[in-house]
Parts: structure tokens; sequence; C-alpha cells
């Protein structure tokens, strides 16, 4: 496909990219220091809606509905209050409409900070240091959709407009369910494709997997610890119900040689023991012990179809439990997700291909990732071609979570030459 932008106007865009990054930066800054953990996510909107309403796009915010979520075959299984909990998408719309639409989505929620003496300063507190920029949130994914805006910024500070319709996206929830992008879905978000600037190495992700969450419940038998071994104690009953499903975690990574683009990954499925508690007294026997999983599962895979393995090993883990009346439940708690591949040859990522590499000098290579992300909303209900493309992050999840600020700059740069090839542009000064 021959480039519609003239290299003076390539120029332009880059030029408008590099003059207001500092700009940029304290924008993300403002962004990090909104603490946007699940639920509490309304104030982080208020400054992504203020920033869509200065652009001129028109606002549409909502609050999530989980009657009208459940109706949907990918949906997360919700338990907490969605009162309060908004989408906000800004939608731009040409006077003429000559290019192809564009659906530019990201997520303003961000995951727990674990303890705060860990990190070396406050994780609400961003700050710059050796061209990094630290704070929760700031990688996954506040850099790369502020990214966004001003990738917008600079198409038009470079005296253009784009030509086609634009869907600003920022929503909630897809750190535990992905219902805020589903929710923009069956509102009737579509376009001819999708770009989320999550942070992936400056890379493209070709596939990822699924993700169920679980929580799983084993009940034990209480007694005094002078006659223990009259009770059954459901903590260590616990630990022997995460072995077996290790043992289901090893089977399925023996199979990855199965399934395309994850032959070559280590350990592509990960179970993941993520919260535990137990018992009620430091001298009873514990009745009750309860974690919660996270585990993966490849493209191709449903989700009823890991579910029924995963309880098939739970049935194998409470027959073996020394106490004939004890039980082991299990419960869906947020994502129940399938995995996706992202099929090469699309035009869309042949364009942004073109832009990465003027930027970066160098080809765009793609990956497989073990973890989640919203493109599979995208790609498995809509059809539509979804790139993830972001800047290289460190510590996401972790502490003193960074990214890397000329890593983000080329990214800006790529996101802002993409959208105006994309979606075209036309010339307003």
């Amino acid at each position: 496909m021959n480039s519609m932008l003239k290299n003076t106007q390539r120029a332009a865009i880059v030029d408008g990219v590099d003059e207001a990054f500092d700009q940029q930066i304290a924008f993300t800054q403002e962004l990090i220091r909104h603490p946007s953990v699940r639920t509490r996510e309304a104030s982080a909107q208020d400054v992504m809606e203020r920033a869509l309403k200065e652009r001129g796009f028109t606002i549409d915010r909502w609050q999530l509905d989980p009657a009208e979520l459940s109706e949907h075959v990918g949906h997360g299984r919700i338990n907490v209050s969605y009162e309060g909990m908004t989408n906000v998408v800004g939608t731009f719309q040409p006077a003429q409409h000559t290019g192809r639409s564009l659906i530019l989505n990201g997520h303003i929620d961000v995951v727990p900070v674990g303890p705060r003496e860990q990190w070396s300063r406050s994780p609400w507190d961003p700050h710059v240091e050796d061209g990094w920029l630290y704070g929760r949130g700031c990688g996954d994914m506040k850099a790369g959709l502020a990214g966004g805006l001003f990738a917008i910024d600079a198409i038009r500070a470079a005296g253009l407009e784009i030509t086609a319709p634009l869907h600003f996206q920022s929503v909630v929830e897809e750190e535990s369910t992905g219902n805020g992008t589903l929710a923009a879905i069956q509102r009737g978000y579509t376009a001819e494709a999708v770009l989320i600037p999550e942070p992936e190495e400056n890379m493209l992700v070709r596939a990822n997997v699924g993700v169920i969450w679980a929580k799983i419940r084993v009940g034990g038998k209480p007694t005094h610890p002078r006659e223990m071994t009259s009770g059954f104690n459901a903590i260590d009953a616990a630990v022997a119900v995460v072995n077996q499903l290790r043992l289901l975690e090893a089977e399925w990574n023996a199979e990855r040689g199965r399934h395309r683009h994850f032959e070559d990954l280590d350990h592509p499925i990960n179970f993941n023991i993520g919260q535990i508690r137990g018992g009620d007294w430091p001298s009873s026997v514990p009745a009750w012990c309860e974690f919660d999983l996270r585990a993966a599962l490849y493209p191709g895979t449903t989700a009823d179809e890991a579910w029924e393995q995963i309880m098939r090993h739970l049935k194998i883990a409470e027959a073996a439990l020394p106490v004939g009346d004890a039980r082991v439940t299990a419960e869906k708690t947020g994502f129940y997700a399938e995995g996706y591949v992202l099929e090469e040859g699309s035009d869309a990522e042949h364009t942004l291909g073109e832009q990465h590499e003027k930027v970066f000098g160098s080809p765009l290579d793609s990956f497989t990732t073990p973890g989640y992300i919203d493109s599979r909303l995208f790609v498995l209900y809509s059809g539509l071609p979804t790139l993830v493309y972001g800047p290289r992050t460190e510590e996401i999840h972790g502490y003193d979570e960074r990214t890397h600020l000329e890593s983000l700059r080329k990214v800006t740069k790529t996101m802002a030459l993409f959208i105006a090839e994309w979606c075209g542009v036309t010339q307003t000064s």
C-alpha cells in the first residue's frame, strides 16, 4: 500500500510528539496520582473525560450494567458493586469521512500496590529517574493511554486532521474481568481496526492466553491442637489441593507444542495462587481455607473446557483427603476469558509495521504473551484486527513499576503516524 502521508507531514507529526513530550509526561503523572484501583477509577476517568472534551471529542460516559453484561458469552464473573464504575468514550467525527475508522482502547484501572514500604517512594507520587517514569499504573497502562491522546495532538499540531471516525475508549475492569471493553462493544462501538497501547516492549502481540479466576474452598474439621489427630486441618489440605492443580498446570504446559505460537515458550501456562486465607483462631485446627486461583488456557480451548478439567482435578484432590466428608468447592470470581491469535496479513498490521520501522529503524517484531489483554474481546466477538503495541516497561504489577521514556516517545510517534496513515488526514493549516 502506498503511503498517503507526505514526507513533510510525517516530519511535522514526529516533531509534534517531541515538542509536546514534556506535557505528555506531566499528563501521565497526573493520571498516576489518581489511585484508580478497582471500584475507585472515577477521579481518573474525570481526568480522561476532561482531556477528551478539551480536544473536541463527543463524550459518552456510562455506568457498567451487570445484568446486560451477563447476557454476553464473553463476560467475566462479577463479585463487586458496579455502582459508580464508568467507561469514558470520546468520539471524533470528521466533516468528511474518507479514511478508515479506528478504536483506540486502553484501561484506566490498576492493580493494588502491595506493601508501600517496598516501594522506593510512594506509588502514587510519579517521578522521573534515569530515563524512566515511575508509579503504579505508569506502564500498565496509563503511559500508553496518555500516549494515544498526545499522538492525536501531534497530528493536529502538524496542521492536519484525521478523515475517519475515531473512538477513544478509556475503560475499567481490564485487570479483573474484561467487562469494561465488553460493555463498549455491547454499546455498539466498532471500527475497521483497534489499537491498544499496552506495555509490550515496542512489539506487537501475536497471541495471548485466556484466563479464569476462581475461589477454591476446602472444608476441615476443627479441634483443639491438643487433639490435632482427631481433627482435619483445612490449610494443610489446601496445600494438597494446590499440588493437584500443579499437576494440571504441568500437563497443559507439556502440550505447548500443539498450540501455534506457544511452542517455544518455556512455561506458557501459569496457575497463580494470588490470595489465601483460612482458619478462625491460632489455637484451633482450621475448619476452612480458601484461595484465589488465576489459571491460564491456550487459544482454542474454551473457558468451559478448561473449567471442566479444573473441576476434575479438584474432585481428585477431594477424594484423596483423609476425611470422608471433606469438601472442595470452586466458584468463578472474575475472568472467564478465552485466548486468541492475531492472524497475520491485515492491512492494519502492515500499516503499523511500516510506521514502526520508520521510527525505530528496524522491523516490527511480534511475540506471544502468557498475559491477559482486552484485545481478545475485539478479535473473538467483533472480528476486528486488533493491534496490541506499546512501550518498554519493567515491574508491572510489582514494586517500582516504570516505563522507559525514550521507548514511550518512539511508540507515541509510531502511533501518531499509524493513526494519520490509517485514518487519513487533510490539511487544515
